[in-house]
């Protein structure tokens, strides 16, 4: 198993063991600091744990949600274990006063050292033992360890579809692809390169090359499937997934090209209790609250910026309509990045190097502060903290029309950030649309409050990094 799901969200295994190893290190790294500063005898240390102890696991929980924020364990996919440790730094810098900070809300814990250099004490410590440790661990661990050997039965349209998307650098972390096995009555579309012909029955191949997952990907079910054969697959302890299902897990995104409306009765997901509902808007009005104090003073600043840049009588903000939850027209609030007169022609997309925009739009808009005023929105309650980007009504009803299942997104209330935002880039043409609908899809099936917290908390690395930012 290449994932672990915690409530519906599936993460990569790897990531998980890794941010577990660092959360030890992490508080022993503190408890290390805290025993040379203080105690230096091992019987009186271990006599103090109960002070201690409590106090590691918040030093090493902050630095890890801050890590997290950082984007530092995917960053070894990109950038290896240099780009981890250099983010990694950054981190334990920026959670520095935060875990001070501690102090003003519990006094019995051991937070009183924070004046005495023990945390940056900590921090150094951690800062060294984590990248020994993690370099033991990739050491140690093969890139295939963790990754299962997978045989999909089918090579029609939809294995072509998995073929082309599931084997990029990015997605391809999970799993060994072994190939794919044409069905009886099914036009192959996959390259010979990537098929698979077996000479007798699948139960034998598996036996022989070690399959742990077969991945039924057929075009038309009905034409019939070797469900005698998967059996006994099955019985082997190979694991029977269905494409559509695999191809979530593997790209966190949903395939349109894969489902249908029957898909989206009978899966799992699409379900939001009351008390998760009650919870959402909690986490909104608190995430809102924090972001508006926190940006306030650059708020002020943009809008005097563009009172410089465009002249007193010039408007700071502009309204415009969008489509939120269950079709419903409400008006977005922005900072206005462009000149006053940029849609006298119409309605269009926004596209990169746009000759509409200010200078003061178009570096607000790469760090994004031009989104701030949708602060108002959550707190009125017409949009959400996350969810699905509100889309202008000229636009969805063309959507509507092209893109199967594009009205599903909103079923949600949509958001200043969301899993499409932290997932791909800025949509600007029909085609992108297309694709942050698979990830709009995802997170409205596999919604959670651990997976809004997990969102709030990365948009965190697409704001410093510029990542989709336009």
């Amino acid at each position: 198993m290449a994932h672990v799901r915690l409530f519906r969200h599936y993460i990569h295994l790897p990531f998980f063991i890794l941010g577990l190893i660092d959360f030890l290190v992490l508080a022993l790294a503190f408890g290390l600091a805290v025993f040379f500063r203080y105690f230096g005898d091992v019987s009186y240390f271990v006599a103090n744990l109960t002070y201690v102890f409590p106090s590691a696991l918040v030093f090493a929980a902050i630095n890890i949600v801050i890590m997290i924020a950082l984007g530092v364990h995917q960053a070894s996919i990109e950038d290896g274990l240099s780009g981890m440790m250099l983010r990694t730094i950054l981190g334990l810098i920026v959670s520095l006063p935060l875990a001070g900070a501690i102090y003003l809300v519990s006094e019995d814990w051991l937070w009183y050292i924070a004046g005495d250099g023990v945390l940056s004490s900590a921090s150094v410590f951690g800062f060294f033992m984590l990248g020994l440790v993690r370099s033991l661990f990739f050491s140690l661990i093969d890139a295939d360890t963790f990754r299962r050997r997978v045989l999909v039965l089918g090579a029609g349209k939809r294995a072509r579809k998995m073929l082309a998307d599931l084997t990029t650098p990015f997605n391809r972390k999970g799993f060994i692809l072994i190939g794919f096995v044409p069905v009886s009555g099914e036009e192959v579309q996959v390259d010979s390169d990537h098929l698979v012909h077996i000479p007798h029955t699948l139960h034998q191949y598996i036996l022989s090359h070690t399959v742990r997952e077969i991945v039924v990907a057929v075009d038309d079910r009905r034409r019939g499937l070797p469900m005698e054969d998967l059996l006994e697959c099955k019985m082997e302890g190979v694991r029977i997934v269905d494409g559509a299902t695999f191809y979530e897990r593997e790209s966190r995104k949903v395939a349109l090209e894969m489902i249908s409306k029957g898909w989206l009765v009978f899966t799992d997901g699409f379900t939001l209790s009351s008390v998760s509902g009650f919870g959402k808007r909690a986490i909104d009005i608190l995430a809102a609250t924090v972001l508006l104090l926190a940006t306030l003073p650059f708020m002020l600043l943009t809008a005097i910026a563009i009172k410089i840049e465009d002249g007193l009588r010039a408007p700071v903000l502009y309204s415009q309509e969008r489509v939120g939850l269950n079709g419903r027209s409400f008006l977005v609030y922005k900072f206005r990045s462009m000149i006053t007169d940029a849609e006298k022609g119409g309605a269009v997309w926004a596209r990169e190097n746009d000759a509409r925009v200010t200078r003061v739009g178009a570096f607000i808009r790469k760090v994004r502060i031009d989104e701030l005023p949708q602060i108002f929105n959550v707190l009125t309650g017409s949009m959400a903290f996350v969810g699905p980007r509100p889309e202008r009504p000229v636009f969805v009803d063309q959507l509507v029309e092209k893109i199967p299942l594009y009205s599903e997104r909103h079923r949600v209330k949509p958001g200043i950030t969301g899993w499409a935002q932290l997932c791909f880039a800025y949509a600007d043409n029909e085609e992108d649309t297309r694709e942050k609908l698979r990830y709009d899809l995802y997170y409205i099936k596999n919604q959670s409050l651990l997976l809004d917290l997990l969102i709030i908390i990365q948009t965190v690395e697409v704001v410093l990094f510029k990542k989709g930012s336009r």
